[in-house]
C-alpha cells in the first residue's frame, strides 16, 4: 500500500551538472547544479534552474550562454566544492586545479580536465517560483577520446556520471555511494 509523503523535489536521483559561465569581467566560474537535464530532442536542449541570488544566474543572463560539464565519480570532491562557495569572491578553477578553456562556440568556459562538456546557448528563460529555468540549445558536445567507440559515438558503458539524491543529500556513481553533499568538497577550501 502506498502512503502519501507530500510534494517534494524527488526523482530518486538526478544528474549532477557543473555549469561553466563568465562574469562581466571575463572571469570563469563553475557552479554545481542539481536541477537540470535534457528537455528537448529537436533542437537538442538542456535545462538548468538557478535562484536569482546565485552568481551564475547573473553570468548566464548577461552572456546568454553556459557549458554543462559532466564530471565522473573520481571528481566528486570538486563537484561538491563548486556548490560550496561563490565564484564572486573565489576562483573555483584555480582552487580546484582545473584549467579553464574558452568555448569556441559559446561565451562560456569549460574544464579542460572534465571528460564530457555540452556547449549551450540560452534560447529561453522561464520564471518558476524561486528558480529561473534556462533552456540552452546544445551546439556541440566535446568528449574525451576514451569515451568514444569505433564509430565516434559515446560508449555509454564508459560513463560514470555523478548522481545526486536531493532528499538524502548524497552522491552516487553507477550505484556506488560517493559521499555527502556540502561536506566532501570542504577539503578543497582548506587546502
Amino acid at each position: 500500500m502506498k502512503k502519501s509523503i507530500g510534494a517534494k523535489t524527488f526523482l530518486g536521483a538526478v544528474p549532477l551538472l557543473v555549469i561553466g559561465s563568465y562574469d562581466r569581467k571575463e572571469r570563469p566560474n563553475l557552479a554545481t547544479v542539481a536541477w537540470g537535464g535534457i528537455c528537448c530532442s529537436e533542437p537538442p536542449c538542456v535545462n538548468i534552474s538557478l535562484r536569482k541570488n546565485r552568481y551564475s544566474y547573473h553570468n548566464i543572463l548577461a552572456r546568454q550562454a553556459f557549458t554543462v560539464n559532466i564530471l565522473f565519480g573520481d571528481r566528486v570532491k570538486e563537484a561538491d566544492f563548486y556548490g560550496l562557495i561563490s565564484g564572486e569572491k573565489h576562483d573555483k578553477f584555480e582552487m580546484s586545479g582545473i584549467t579553464p578553456i574558452k568555448s569556441d562556440l559559446v561565451d562560456a568556459p569549460y574544464g579542460k580536465e572534465f571528460p564530457l562538456v555540452l556547449e549551450c546557448k540560452v534560447i529561453h528563460t522561464l520564471e518558476i517560483g524561486v528558480h529561473t529555468e534556462f533552456v540552452g540549445e546544445i551546439l556541440d558536445i566535446k568528449a574525451e577520446d576514451y569515451l568514444l567507440d569505433e564509430r565516434g559515438k559515446i560508449d555509454t558503458g564508459k560513463l560514470d556520471p555523478i548522481l545526486y539524491t536531493p532528499e538524502a543529500g548524497e552522491y552516487y556513481g553507477r550505484g556506488d555511494y560517493l559521499g555527502r553533499s556540502y561536506k566532501i568538497g570542504k577539503s578543497i577550501i582548506s587546502e
